[in-house]
């Protein structure tokens, strides 16, 4: 009996035991349960994964289609898979995951082995990640990238869910465009841009080896900071490769026996730095009320910009700006006087820049407002606003800054301002033969302050005409106009109406131009001459796309008729008179530009500001050349003509021996025959050249046109016979 009751209670005893290993089996389980949830709630769901973007670089294109700007936070570019070699491909199969195409996120083999390996060496050092578990890393920052078994845990469950989601090409296509390849790049086409210079589909089989052994740690095996680890890495590859099947034994000898490939560049995306940092800050204000992320959206702007004349623009500046820096240079190393004036509040002695200057060395930046010659130069149409081309400051690497003076500058324009001086006077009833005395006059500002004006070569003389006052530049004439002829709020308001935003004072020494204006709005303005009365803003970007291709804006010019065409037509040949034998005259005679333009030089007093305005029916240009210390002088026969109007000759010149631009996906041919027409409201009349009056048959006589309204209606009473030459005598 006793032996009955001991297997009762071994049974009980054993029964006990199964029980109590279920439920802390079932514990165990439950409570794992619970710790996957615990861990899947910061992890993403299946419909998240599916809304999967990652970041993308947005691209600023030149008209003309070429990529002259990026911008991101991590540099990616994506690609999709038929555009990636299939070499790549298969080296990353060899290297990362084998049974990539077999497992369905995990691989229960590699992942045994880890653990055995890792539990034998007490450490965590074998991984067992597979394409779909780097890739969840890469994803998602909650998951992290700690060695911890929670960080696995969180992959596991995240990879489940991307195999779940994607097809196997997906999600190879998805790592190679998010995983790390070093110095900033993400994704394969940024690291092949940026490694070899090309497009990822034109890589050969050493390259895409190269970016393959950069993947377990690519600050160590950078083929730019570690050369030699590099070439080891990715014969390693080529050889897991070989092994195998995926490349030839004569592949594998020919391509681990070459040298790491050199980089080609094959655009120059430091083509137009002031504009595009000018692109990003118009985006900037913009792209809130667009929800776009300029960093991160993989956005394509399209811009106005025409490479080639930016090209044209660029190579001109250049030469004339170091032609200018070495005539300041010289004048400077000459005129102690001038030197010491400038280097007044600095620390810096005469003799030490001295000799910087001789050499014609780098100007430190401690002296570049006072000594570095700076410079802004745009390019217009302006009939539709299109900024062609844009220089905001020196170009040279070590020069460079952020103060785009092309729209950030307010400069003085002097004579460059004249023209709105005269369009006023038209406007008033007079025409391009009223007459004013071109002497020195005196202008008292207050009971102890007078103004004493003077043109700019020193020069009187008698009666001039308007016309003449323009092409010569004169200020005393300029200064007559304003004093006898117009009010200088009325200049005021055809400068706003002309789409100058400065505050221009209604003073009498608004004649010479010394309220300041901005470059870019100054070029506008003369575009709205050359566009006969009608005014478009510039605009620099066309169109905003989204990475799909979708427009998401779409930028329109703005225009509005600020002028009679008939009034702009008279301006405009005054103003022609200037480039055909006027101050502007070098551009016909030295630079061979032959086509019709007119144009305006510009020089302050104190020769801090030279300019040249110009245009022609296709295209408007500004040049301002200067210093950013105002107080200090280019030199003392620094006038716009000798100092600004070099560019704008070259530049006009390159343009129309280029022969066309693009815009808003067109080509626009460029023609030197082109010259605008007479609007109905314009009559040309002989007059006499002596009185301007209808000419009589006894009149020496000349052309000049006039508005109808205006036109002269007396005969010329000098000469009425052919005795009137003696009537003094």
């Amino acid at each position: 009996m006793p032996k009955t009751n001991n297997n009762s209670r071994a049974g009980s005893s054993w029964g006990k035991v199964f029980l109590n290993t279920f439920l802390f089996l079932l514990a165990c389980f439950i409570g794992g349960i619970i710790y996957l949830i615990i861990l899947s709630r910061d992890l993403p769901s299946i419909a998240e994964l599916q809304r999967f973007n990652p970041e993308q670089v947005s691209k600023i294109l030149s008209a003309d289609g070429k990529v002259i700007k990026e911008l991101y936070i991590h540099k990616r570019d994506v690609v999709k898979i038929s555009q990636i070699p299939r070499y790549l491909r298969h080296g990353l199969l060899a290297m990362e995951d084998r049974s990539f195409f077999e497992h369905s996120g995990i691989s229960f083999q590699s992942l045994a082995r880890a653990v055995v390996v890792n539990l034998m060496t007490l450490s965590r050092s074998q991984g067992a990640s597979t394409i779909t578990q780097q890739l969840a890393r890469n994803m998602y920052n909650t998951i992290g990238f700690q060695k911890t078994y929670t960080r696995k845990l969180k992959e596991l469950i995240t990879s489940i869910k991307i195999e779940q989601t994607y097809t196997k090409s997906e999600i190879m296509e998805l790592y190679l465009n998010s995983v790390y390849f070093g110095h900033g790049t993400y994704g394969v086409q940024a690291a092949s841009n940026h490694y070899f210079g090309k497009d990822i589909s034109k890589l050969k089989l050493d390259e895409c080896a190269l970016l393959i052994g950069l993947l377990p740690a690519p600050a160590r095996y950078s083929p730019i900071s570690h050369p030699h680890r590099a070439v080891i890495r990715r014969n390693l590859v080529l050889r897991i490769m070989k092994e195998q099947g995926y490349i030839e034994e004569e592949e594998y000898k020919v391509f681990t026996s070459g040298e790491l490939p050199v980089k080609i560049i094959d655009r120059d995306g430091g083509l137009a730095p002031y504009f595009t940092e000018y692109i990003r800050r118009e985006l900037e204000k913009i792209d809130e009320e667009l929800d776009i992320n300029l960093y991160k959206d993989g956005l394509i702007v399209h811009t106005t910009l025409d490479s080639r004349i930016q090209h044209a623009l660029l190579t001109a500046f250049n030469k004339g700006i170091h032609r200018n820096q070495e005539i300041l240079n010289e004048e400077l190393s000459q005129n102690p006087l001038k030197l010491e004036e400038a280097l007044e509040y600095s620390n810096y002695e005469t003799d030490s820049v001295k000799l910087l200057l001789a050499e014609n060395d780098t100007i430190p930046p401690a002296l570049r407002n006072q000594l570095l010659v700076q410079g802004a130069g745009i390019v217009l149409d302006p009939a539709s606003g299109h900024i062609l081309g844009m220089i905001g400051g020196r170009e040279e690497d070590i020069y460079r800054d952020h103060f785009n003076r092309a729209t950030q500058a307010k400069r003085q324009p002097g004579s460059v301002f004249k023209p709105f001086i005269y369009l006023t006077a038209l406007e008033e009833g007079h025409t391009t033969t009223t007459k004013l005395l071109n002497q020195p006059l005196v202008v008292f500002i207050d009971d102890t302050t007078q103004w004493n004006p003077q043109n700019h070569d020193g020069s009187t003389g008698l009666l001039t005409t308007i016309r003449e006052g323009l092409r010569r530049s004169l200020n005393l004439i300029s200064v007559r106009v304003v004093q006898e002829l117009v009010e200088p709020k009325l200049i005021v308001k055809n400068a706003k109406d002309f789409g100058i935003t400065t505050n221009i004072h209604a003073v009498d020494a608004i004649a010479l131009g010394v309220s300041e204006v901005y470059p870019l709005e100054i070029t506008a303005a003369y575009g709205t001459i050359a566009n006969n009365g009608i005014y478009t803003k510039p605009i620099a970007i066309t169109r905003i796309e989204d990475r799909h291709g979708r427009v998401i804006k779409n930028f329109v010019p703005h225009s509005r008729e600020v002028q009679d065409e008939s009034t702009i037509f008279i301006l405009r040949d005054m103003m022609k008179s200037v480039v055909d034998g006027g101050t502007g005259g070098a551009l016909r005679w030295k630079y061979k530009f032959y086509a019709p333009a007119a144009g305006k030089t510009g020089t302050t007093n104190s020769k801090a500001d030279a300019w040249f305005v110009g245009f022609t029916p296709q295209l408007a240009i500004g040049i301002w050349i200067g210093m950013d210390d105002p107080a200090v002088s280019l030199g003392e026969k620094q006038f716009g003509s000798a100092a600004a109007l070099p560019i704008f000759g070259r530049t006009i010149k390159g343009i129309y021996d280029i022969g066309e631009y693009q815009s808003r996906g067109e080509t626009v041919l460029l023609n030197n025959k082109a010259d605008w027409s007479v609007p109905p409201g314009v009559v040309e009349m002989e007059i006499c050249e002596e009185s301007f009056e209808k000419a009589t048959r006894f009149c020496k006589t000349t052309k000049e046109i006039f508005l109808k309204e205006n036109r002269p209606r007396r005969q010329c009473q000098i000469h009425s016979s052919p005795f009137s030459r003696f009537k003094d005598k």
